[in-house]
């Protein structure tokens, strides 16, 4: 039998990555996290509480109030000016009989919180080395070394080498869109309310971060952020100031702006041959409908059950895991992936018929409580 160095290897040192190797050491595992250094990400993840559920059962935070702030309405204002516009709308977590629909927490406090969990699990390693190369069940370090074990979990995200040297199949549609995101803070606050106002190339989010302090993420052509950053702090606090239709009083930067590209990756199958996928190596979506950290979290989820289910006592375990994997993750990924593609799309179209149906949808959701329950669920990721 082979001499493994781990029961599992996680590659992959973002909150996908963070999650699962805890989660599968809680499971009882030996785990080897390679997790080398990265810039600090600046980005705020939106989790609704059924990821803030797991998370909590999990022993990845304790109270979400200690590092969050909770998202107790949604409001969407269509500032498209086209011909047919949609309604504003504004949905309450109360009338979902929720205190909230979920919570809003900075990356950075995130990523803190799990590695405190992190270290106080003896059977949990974490390496400051990445991974050069994957050949079975042995990945090449970038110190040179090599480790080996019956199952590796890909979190290295969009270019994820694991799902690459694996053989795992991807597609991935690049958008001239990108995504602005920063700290403001607003003369007048939020409260616990996010609030969505939907332009011809993408919508402008004010998402609360506590007191008078909100997360902008704008999404826009390319071009126009590049132009908009370039001209200067006071330009910029401009643009804020037009997008947010002037509601919230005079704005002020409370941290740098940062632009990403967007696309939308996804997997036919997630996990094959000993390998795992989680977080973006798997799925990636723009910032729409906070669906990115939350599937992740289900993945995470998922992984824990395959484990549970398959017992480890067959030299194969980690190729049986890898295939229940994939079969648990497999709706949940098509679902949600073409749901938010389909949502981003309409954002962006000027075809009449489009239109029409947007705002018929958001008419729909405004006036039918059990309409709108649903879309809740849904937008939940309640399973």
């Amino acid at each position: 039998m082979t001499d493994f160095d781990a029961d599992v290897l996680v590659v992959g040192g973002g909150l996908a990555g963070m999650a699962a190797a805890i989660t599968v050491a809680r499971a009882g595992l030996a785990v080897i996290h390679l997790a080398p250094e990265a810039p600090p990400d600046r980005r705020t993840s939106a989790l609704m509480g059924p990821s803030v559920d797991f998370l909590r059962q999990a022993g990845l935070i304790g109270a979400p109030a200690d590092i969050g702030h909770p998202l107790t309405h949604i409001r969407i204002i269509d500032a498209t000016g086209r011909l047919i516009r949609a309604p504003e709308t504004l949905f309450s977590a109360a009338e979902a009989g929720l205190p909230a629909f979920g919570w809003n927490f900075a990356n950075i406090r995130l990523l803190e919180q799990f590695r405190d969990v992190a270290l106080t699990l003896p059977n949990l390693q974490t390496r400051n080395l990445g991974v050069t190369a994957l050949s079975g069940d042995t990945v090449t370090l970038t110190d040179g070394g090599r480790l080996s074990a019956p199952l590796v979990v890909g979190a290295d995200g969009k270019g994820s080498l694991v799902r690459g040297a694996a053989g795992l199949a991807m597609r991935e549609t690049r958008f001239s869109q990108a995504a602005l995101v920063c700290d403001l803070d607003l003369a007048r606050p939020i409260g616990g309310t996010s609030v969505e106002f939907h332009y011809p190339n993408g919508p402008f989010t004010l998402v609360p971060a506590g007191g008078s302090r909100a997360n902008l993420v704008w999404i826009d052509e390319r071009a126009t952020l590049d132009a908009a950053r370039a001209g200067g702090p006071d330009a910029l606090l401009a643009r804020f100031t037009e997008k947010s239709q002037r509601l919230f009083g005079a704005i002020s930067l409370a941290s740098p702006a940062f632009v990403f590209p967007l696309s939308v990756l996804s997997v036919p199958r997630a996990g094959d041959k000993g390998v795992v996928l989680v977080g973006e190596a798997a799925h990636a979506f723009p910032p729409i409908g906070a669906q990115g950290l939350n599937l992740g979290l289900r993945d995470v989820a998922d992984l824990a059950a395959a484990l549970a289910a398959v017992p480890r006592t067959a030299p194969d375990w980690g190729e049986r895991v890898s295939q229940d994997y994939a079969d648990r993750r497999a709706g949940d990924l098509a679902r949600t992936g073409g749901i938010v593609d389909a949502l981003f799309r309409s954002l962006l179209a000027d075809m009449l018929p489009a239109q029409l149906l947007r705002a018929g949808g958001l008419w729909a959701l405004r006036l039918a409580p059990p309409l709108r329950r649903q879309a809740f669920a849904l937008g939940m990721g309640s399973r």
